[in-house]
């Protein structure tokens, strides 16, 4: 979902961030392999070496591991950004409350099985709509649609392969969108 998040604060909203046109596509690739290739990558290797039964993570225990090894990630590229203070803020902002929302779902992962597909559905929505609301030049109509249907997507396949209960489905989105509609709300504000 950061990828998703900054590639729509840097392409779709260029008045987002005061970031040089010339850097965007740069720093875009280095969040894209901070939070998603190196994160999938390590995982993929846990199933691999046999740490993680399946890329599925049926079972709580299961998920603890990989859920720990992305927060990692992702507070490393939040220090990294908080450290190039030449850089907008809104790079560390940003994944400082995409950080918040991943720990806050392992850490309820220890105890509940809330969808992690679901809080980063929710956050972008949430995201969507905060851009809307900041920057009159963003025509919000087709990301919010996109949004809203793969919400709709992912939730419905959550519960079609049984992998979570509505109420877990239902939380994790609420989690997700609160956390990044009150961060970046705060960002831009």
């Amino acid at each position: 979902m950061p990828t998703l998040v900054f590639g729509l604060v840097f392409f779709a909203v260029p008045e987002a961030t005061s970031i040089p046109e010339e850097f965007k596509l740069r720093l875009f690739f280095l969040l894209v392999l901070s939070t998603l290739l190196i994160p999938m990558i390590s995982i993929i290797g846990l199933r691999l070496s046999g740490k993680v039964k399946s890329l599925h993570m049926p079972e709580k225990k299961d998920r603890t591991i990989p859920f720990l090894i992305t927060c990692i990630y992702f507070l490393i590229t939040t220090w990294f950004f908080y450290q190039k203070s030449e850089l907008d803020p809104i790079l560390w902002q940003g994944m400082g409350v995409i950080s918040f929302a991943v720990i806050l779902l392992s850490s309820v992962t220890f105890f509940w099985k809330m969808s992690a597909h679901m809080t980063g559905v929710g956050g972008l929505l949430a995201v969507v709509l905060v851009l809307g609301k900041f920057f009159s030049t963003f025509e919000v109509l087709y990301p919010l649609l996109l949004a809203l249907i793969l919400a709709g997507l992912v939730a419905s396949s959550r519960l079609y392969l049984n992998a979570h209960r509505p109420l877990e489905v239902y939380v994790g989105f609420f989690a997700g969108f609160a956390i990044c509609w009150f961060g970046f709300t705060w960002i831009w504000s």
